[in-house]
């Protein structure tokens, strides 16, 4: 079964790309390019998966290094697992920045550190090439849909010239400020979703003890104050106990470790997050790493 939902796609001008990266983000994100009309060349680590990717996305290829994937591409895309990840897919002699061309554009994907951002744009000023940290929300049902929410930071005119392309697979595509910005407006939305999903997993939590029936009574509460995507797309199955629906535990441990990282930095007080990263802890403690990040209510039965 495909992993790329069908959407219809603006018109944009034909790009060639690159796509490094085809976890369960980017596999379903390089394929929304191919079928937009641009020629995408993937790299991944398991050549296993690219070549899937290209059996199901004909007339685009895969190569063996991320360089040779980068080579003669206008905008070279990534979404890899971290900062680690990243510096090995864009440095080195096998790197994209080695194979890029003047003036190409590097568009990162991957939820990592600002500081790593601020670092490989700097780098990719030095060799005449354009950076954008360009983190994403929306989860695995996002990409597949084409619908993410993309947070970039960067040069105004890189930006200009990335985004037709990358609407491909977004919603919004927004620019946040420099070099940075978007990975910062990135922990923004994990703060705010470590705080919401804490709040329903109680919610849902106590109502059940109480002896409601809270399918029926997320349904009221969704058409009042309370409602918040989480509620609407997670409350119920928290309440049937399934945990199979996207983002996992242990990626959001990640996240929220940056976030807590960053917060050292710059001062900023985080009670709730730092509370809600541990309850993550316990969950990755039951099991629960690779459950979906609404699993936080299995911490209360």
């Amino acid at each position: 079964m495909s992993q790329i939902a069908a959407k219809t796609y603006e018109p944009a001008p034909s790009r060639k790309v690159a796509f490094l990266g085809l976890g369960v983000m980017g596999y379903p994100m390089a394929g929304h390019l191919a079928r937009a009309g641009h020629h995408v060349t993937v790299y991944n680590r398991s050549a296993a998966k690219a070549a899937a990717w290209v059996a199901e996305c004909p007339g685009n290829a895969s190569a063996p290094t991320p360089r040779e994937a980068a080579s003669g591409a206008d905008i070279v895309f990534a979404c890899v697992g971290n900062d680690d990840d990243l510096r090995s897919v864009v440095l080195g002699a096998d790197g994209a920045f080695a194979g890029m061309k003047p003036g190409a554009i590097f568009v990162d994907h991957t939820t990592a550190s600002a500081s790593i951002a601020r670092e490989l744009s700097a780098e990719a000023q030095k060799l005449g090439l354009q950076f954008i940290d360009a983190p994403v929300s929306g989860g695995q049902a996002g990409a597949q849909n084409g619908m993410l929410t993309v947070m970039c930071g960067g040069d105004a005119v890189a930006f200009d010239n990335v985004k037709p392309a990358a609407m491909a697979f977004s919603r919004a595509f927004t620019l946040l400020g420099e070099s940075g910005a978007g990975q910062l407006a990135k922990m923004v939305n994990q703060i705010c979703i470590a705080g919401l999903v804490q709040g329903l997993s109680e919610a849902v939590a106590f109502g059940q003890q109480a002896g409601l029936n809270m399918h029926q009574v997320l349904d009221v509460i969704g058409k009042g104050a309370a409602q918040s995507w989480q509620l609407d797309n997670r409350g119920k199955t928290m309440a049937d106990d399934k945990f199979e629906f996207g983002f996992a535990v242990d990626w959001m441990r990640k996240d929220l470790g940056l976030v807590l990282d960053e917060a050292k930095r710059n001062g900023a007080r985080l009670p709730v997050t730092a509370l809600v990263d541990q309850f993550y802890a316990d969950v990755q403690k039951m099991g629960g790493g690779r459950w979906d990040t609404s699993s936080l209510i299995r911490r209360l039965r």
